[in-house]
């Protein structure tokens, strides 16, 4: 959690730049991730020079003694940050517009490199020399706070404050999955080290950030003292796409900030026939995008057999069935209209997801989850791909509250229905509990096929799913609990009438006197 000097810090270098004429939060966030990506560039050749001198073995800088930048042969160490800050603010701005930005575009010439890839169409906005001199300055600060703090992620939850000023924004928010709801879902899901994750719909790469820290926080041991593994994590495991190239170089930077060396995220649109992944993903993680329609001439016709529509929350969960290995899972968020839909599209993916795999759970969240940007009803599907169904009972939950007030304020409140939903969750899927013993003492707290109607969590068995023709709708199946209220007899009520308009009278009549 960022928090005093260092938050005074950021929220100082986002003032830079709207006194810089700088004001579009998306804007702001993707030139901080230029800058970030350049000192970082530093700081890790810096570290693999002393590495490797550690270890006698010979290194190359990228900061060569002479580099060559479009055409003209300057010398290397000027482009390195800890060198050009201390330039003057106009040969710092020449440097950076004129040597630094292309060199980082077309760094060691290999256009996959995780730097080079997402600066390739790098524009650099900075207005004038002197903010960008304040900038740097800014910058300088923030990392040297950074560097003094105790927490073992302050970079990357200092980056997650940067990108909490999309939300802030308000115009922008959509972008954002709240990250507790993320956690949750992570949590649900137990990432494995031999994982290969994906969100189709990225952003800022929220879902696969919080896969990452979960798996380093709970298979440290069995993914970075392997060499195989650690390999898998760094470049192969974390997969993104979406249509916005600015989300995309923010998402990318949020990944290698949170540890990930060479995330695959890159442009696509999941939907149509340029995304050729079938059977690839062992989990997906995602919140895809459920507003509007789109043009069905550009969907794939894979997806259009499935479910025949133009909404893309239905496209998405066919998408999602496509993409994924027999075995995989997937936990993704869908607006409450899924769940109960009457037309064609909407029953035929509900019962894909019953009859031809593996429905898990539907866990039911309240409208305010998503304010005060959206006031839509949503809720969490749980699935895994069988190919050949395997739904026997589908486990439901009441999400009443999420740990923060349903307003638009979101403040944090002590009702927080997660904790119990990922223990019921882990309890049933036979799954560890943080502070438990062996994955058996979990069914001993828990055992959710007892639970009634009338409670928050139940199981409803198929058929009756089915026989309500696959709707998915919580209060369908959940049963109100009406307590009988004892009311006195009618004339004990006529009674106290009276004696209350009695008291009246006097009360006016008392008045009545003082006004003669």
């Amino acid at each position: 959690m960022v928090t005093g000097e260092l938050k005074n810090r950021i929220d100082s270098l986002w003032d830079i730049f709207a006194a810089g004429g700088i004001v579009n939060p998306l804007t702001v966030i993707e030139q901080i991730t230029y800058f970030m990506f350049i000192h970082d560039l530093d700081e890790s050749d810096n570290l693999r020079a002393k590495e490797a001198a550690m270890l006698g073995l010979p290194y190359s800088s990228i900061f060569a003694d002479e580099v060559e930048v479009n055409g003209r042969k300057v010398e290397g160490k000027q482009l390195k940050w800890s060198v050009f800050r201390d330039f003057p603010a106009g040969r710092m701005y020449s440097t950076m517009q004129e040597l630094v930005f292309p060199f980082i575009k077309n760094l060691h010439g290999d256009k996959n490199s995780a730097y080079s890839r997402y600066m390739d169409d790098a524009i650099f906005m900075i207005p004038t020399p002197l903010v960008l001199s304040k900038v740097v300055d800014s910058l300088d600060g923030v990392y040297s706070l950074m560097s003094e703090a105790q927490s073992s992620d302050i970079r990357g939850d200092t980056y997650e404050y940067l990108l909490s000023k999309i939300a802030q924004s308000g115009l922008n928010g959509q972008f954002r999955t709240p990250r507790h709801i993320i956690r949750m879902m992570v949590e649900l899901m137990d990432p494995k080290a031999d994982d290969v994750i994906c969100d189709p719909a990225c952003g800022t790469s929220g879902f696969l950030v919080a896969a990452g820290e979960y798996l380093k926080e709970h298979r440290r041991e069995e993914i970075f003292f392997n060499r195989v593994k650690k390999d898998h994590y760094m470049n192969h495991m974390f997969h993104g796409y979406d249509m916005d190239r600015t989300m995309l170089r923010i998402g990318a930077m949020n990944m290698m900030t949170h540890g990930v060396d060479n995330p695959f995220i890159e442009y696509r649109d999941s939907l149509s026939d340029q995304n050729p992944d079938k059977d690839k993903y062992s989990l997906i993680l995602a919140n895809p995008p459920f507003k509007g329609s789109l043009d069905a001439d550009i969907v794939s016709t894979d997806l259009l057999k499935v479910c025949k529509t133009k909404k893309t929350e239905l496209l998405f969960l066919a998408l999602f069935l496509r993409m994924l290995r027999v075995g995989g899972r997937c936990a993704c968020i869908v607006p409450d209209g899924v769940l109960f839909g009457s037309s064609a599209a909407h029953k035929a993916i509900r019962k894909e997801l019953i009859e031809g795999n593996r429905l898990e759970a539907v866990i039911s969240m309240p409208s305010g989850v998503f304010k005060p940007y959206a006031g839509v009803s949503t809720a969490v599907l749980i699935f895994t791909k069988t190919g050949h169904g395997g739904t026997d009972n589908v486990w439901f939950y009441d999400m009443q509250a999420d740990g923060f007030s349903l307003d638009d304020k979101r403040s944090p409140v002590n009702e927080n229905d997660i904790p119990d939903i990922i223990a019921r969750f882990r309890s049933f899927n036979s799954l560890p509990l943080e502070g438990k013993g062996d994955r058996g003492a979990v069914d001993e707290v828990y055992n959710e096929s007892e639970r009634k109607r009338t409670e928050k969590s139940f199981f409803v068995p198929k058929k009756e799913i089915v026989d309500n023709d696959y709707d998915l709708s919580i209060n369908k199946y959940k049963q109100t609990e009406y307590k009988p209220v004892e009311y006195p007899p009618t004339s004990e009520i006529m009674a106290q009438l009276r004696a209350l308009e009695a008291e009246i009278k006097t009360t006016m009549d008392e008045l009545e006197e003082m006004l003669k």
